[in-house]
């Protein structure tokens, strides 16, 4: 797997770093929205400096994960249930 060096810029800092070749574009995609999500929230809300402003976007992004996270748990849980439902009605069938 070929290795690129890339150089993304996040809250007008810059960052090189080594990324698989396939990655580029979701790292630099990642990049983008993190840095509209700073600029959304720096239009909305006080803040003392960037910092504060990555501490929310962070916790936003968290946040998102987490209840993802448990989507697709429910999902999950949903499924099982749906299969062993299933399982029984061929069982029946026998």
């Amino acid at each position: 797997m070929e290795e690129l060096s890339i150089s993304v810029k996040i809250a007008d800092r810059p960052f090189k770093m080594m990324v698989k070749a396939e990655e580029e574009e979701v790292i630099r995609k990642a990049a983008r929205i993190i840095n509209e999500k700073i600029e959304e929230y720096a239009n909305s809300y006080a803040f003392n400096d960037n910092q504060d402003l990555l501490s929310m976007v962070s916790l936003f992004f968290a946040t998102s994960s987490l209840k993802a996270e448990a989507g697709l748990k429910s999902n999950d849980e949903d499924l099982i249930a749906g299969l062993q439902a299933l399982e029984k009605l061929l069982a029946e069938q026998k």
